[in-house]
């Protein structure tokens, strides 16, 4: 495993990187159809030969960085293009350390090495059309054990990457009239077993980003498919989301500093001087906004990375810092718009335009701000909470 000053270099290799082999790319990678899954495939195989994929991986598994504390500053330079994470192989990150410690041995060699080498591409099945996404009792999937076989039945949607994975990690409720907390299981589901079925892609703001509505009708998969215990899915699930949201907070961060550096250029570029922008008031008033959110965004991010780190209870760390994240790339994007004026709400003239879709979802993403806040005000107030 690597050193945090080793960590460091990595993470301006992924800066460079990203900005000489991303960048330019997005117009092609925001496309839908071949051209965009040929481009993407491409620059995997790149980002792999330069050894800069999958560096947040088990270091059993490939990884070179072994603590979030140091993965958290080279995740918010892979999150500086929206295509980063795809191209760095972190959007398969958590499925990777979930796989790798709570799935059996037969599970990681048939899902988790392939995984690490690139060859398959994870989903995460949690949300349904009928439940509410923050109250996980109202998950109606079913899962029930027959002959050695878990017989699973229902329907999820705006799961990531469902139509391109290779498997799903269900959550499904494998105690009818249980309690949440010893109901659900996680179960892995190769995509190719009969009754699973993508039944159409989701967009989101009106663009489609590989988001789709699945369904499960008398799927059958091996027992030993079940990540940790039965029924124990609960605690999985909050061990996924701490995880899931630090990380996720940290490409944020990354597109985030991205906006501001393009208001920042803007205001400095030849049309800037031309208008006198620098010496605009109301212009210094959005750096400095932007500026603030994304630098209290990263001291809360970086703080729950360590508490994560030290084995402490991180729930209330972790849910401020998704919060602050999603914050600091509304402001920032919502910033950097507003400076370019039209040409930061045209697709072909910025990447503005894109990112500020994909920053109104991250209020919503992993966790509503809404739940998140409720959840960490109770608990400030002396309440305990369960519930991720």
């Amino acid at each position: 495993m690597q050193s945090p000053l080793i960590a460091s270099d990595l993470s301006s290799r992924v800066r460079a990187w990203l900005d000489a082999h991303i960048v330019p790319a997005e117009a092609v990678l925001d496309s839908e159809g071949a051209a965009a899954t040929g481009k993407a495939d491409e620059l995997i195989a790149a980002a792999r030969r330069a050894e800069l994929w999958g560096l947040f991986y088990p270091g059993a598994w490939g990884g070179r960085i072994d603590r979030l504390t140091d993965y958290v500053p080279v995740a918010e330079e892979e999150g500086r293009s929206e295509h980063g994470p795809m191209i760095f192989g972190s959007e398969a990150v958590i499925d990777a350390h979930m796989l790798d410690r709570h799935g059996s041995a037969a599970v990681k060699e048939r899902y988790l090495a392939p995984l690490a080498a690139g060859l398959a591409t994870p989903a995460y099945g949690m949300s349904e059309p009928g439940s509410i996404g923050s109250i996980p009792s109202t998950i109606q999937t079913s899962a029930v054990l027959e002959d050695g076989h878990w017989r699973i039945d229902g329907r999820k949607w705006f799961i990531c990457r469902a139509g391109r994975a290779a498997f799903v990690t269900v959550v499904a409720r494998t105690r009818p009239d249980a309690p949440a907390d010893d109901a659900l299981s996680m179960i892995i589901v190769p995509t190719d077993t009969p009754g699973f079925r993508v039944e159409r892609e989701l967009d989101v703001f009106g663009r489609h980003q590989g988001q789709c509505e699945i369904s499960f009708t008398n799927v059958r998969v091996p027992a030993h498919h079940v990540l940790g215990r039965p029924h124990a899915g609960m605690g999985l699930m909050r061990e996924r989301l701490v995880l899931g949201r630090l990380v996720r907070a940290s490409h944020w961060l990354g597109l985030g500093q991205r906006c501001f550096d393009l208001m920042v250029e803007r205001i400095r570029s030849p049309r800037g001087e031309l208008a006198a922008l620098a010496d605009k008031q109301l212009m210094r008033q959005h750096v400095f906004e932007a500026h603030l959110s994304l630098a209290s965004a990263r001291a809360l991010v970086r703080a729950a990375a360590e508490d994560f780190d030290a084995g402490r209870r991180c729930d209330v760390s972790a849910n401020l810092a998704k919060v602050a994240a999603a914050r600091a790339l509304n402001r920032c994007a919502d910033s950097a718009v507003q400076v370019y004026g039209a040409e930061g709400v045209c697709a072909a003239l910025s990447p503005l335009a894109g990112i500020y879709r994909a920053a109104r979802a991250a209020r919503i993403l992993d966790g509503t701000d809404e739940a998140l806040i409720n959840s960490v005000g109770r608990q400030l107030v002396g309440i305990d909470v369960t519930a991720p």
